[in-house]
């Protein structure tokens, strides 16, 4: 994994309640990463979008921050995977594009499409602030799938650039392979010591991958490995929620077929709830 993984970051901007909110998360998150940040507004250019952006983003501009703006017309979505591909962005925000009362699925409907189509890591905030809060706990999947040393190696990146005191590794266990039926003793203790070998398993595969991490990106991070035996993408969604997790990293899903969009799988639980700001690595 490159030492900066996010170059170039974008984030759509509307003119609602939390535009200041998401501006400053993204021109924060830009200056920490060292990054350029791209807003990226679907609607008309005006002199008066222009000025007020501007304004928002002077207390950044002073500390150095480099940014462009973009106006595009056309559907959100369309609009904006062109910019990405266009302005070569590796990190994309998505939050203000909000509408009241429909916040949940609004946010849900824009992320599906786009996380089938993105070719950049996607960033969903749930709660923007002018204040920085800071991003103690990181959650990220530890699912065995080719994408997730990638997935775990950004975490670590992440949490260092942020702070970060703690980082779990959650490894999303099936229950088909623990699949035993327990009806006396000798079954529960035959289930029980598949569960473990399954664990210590796990844990190894882990380590190994923590191991090729650059030190400087674990060094006062707090490392915990947790296996969840349940249903992928629903289990660690809920998991992130239950410990109050502050970001929750995901592998991007492969592309989608018509029969994945039928049945949601994996990141598609994630989404319909967005149990914490959630971060998706392409």
């Amino acid at each position: 994994m490159q030492q900066k993984p996010f170059q170039i970051i974008g984030i759509g901007v509307a003119f609602s309640p939390n535009l200041k909110a998401n501006i400053y998360e993204a021109a924060r998150l830009s200056l920490l990463f060292q990054a350029t940040l791209v807003l990226i507004h679907v609607g008309e250019k005006s002199s008066e979008k222009i000025q007020k952006l501007k304004e928002i983003l002077n207390p950044f501009s002073a500390q150095h921050l480099s940014y462009e703006l973009v106006f595009k017309t056309g559907e959100p979505v369309d609009v904006i995977l062109s910019t990405t591909i266009e302005k070569k962005i590796d990190l994309l925000i998505l939050g203000a594009l909000q509408r009241e009362n429909f916040v949940k699925y609004y946010i849900g409907s824009i992320a599906r499409k786009i996380t089938r189509k993105a070719n950049c890591s996607i960033l969903l905030m749930i709660n923007p602030s002018v204040e920085r809060v800071p991003c103690e706990h990181i959650v990220v999947n530890g699912l065995e799938d080719h994408k997730t040393k990638q997935a775990i190696a950004s975490a670590f990146y992440v949490g260092h650039q942020l702070g970060a005191e703690k980082i779990t590794i959650v490894e999303e266990i099936s229950q088909q392979e623990v699949a035993v039926n327990v009806d006396d003793d000798k079954s529960l203790r035959k289930a029980t010591l598949l569960k473990e070998r399954i664990r210590m398993r796990e844990e190894s595969r882990i380590q190994k991958m923590v191991t090729e991490i650059p030190e400087k990106h674990i060094e006062k991070i707090v490392i915990k490995s947790q296996p969840i035996f349940g249903k992928r993408g629903y289990s660690i969604g809920h998991y992130a929620q239950v410990v109050r997790a502050d970001l929750l990293v995901m592998n991007a899903p492969e592309k989608m077929t018509f029969w994945d969009r039928l049945f949601p799988h994996d990141i598609e639980h994630i989404l319909t709830e967005l149990p914490t700001d959630v971060l998706i690595i392409q």
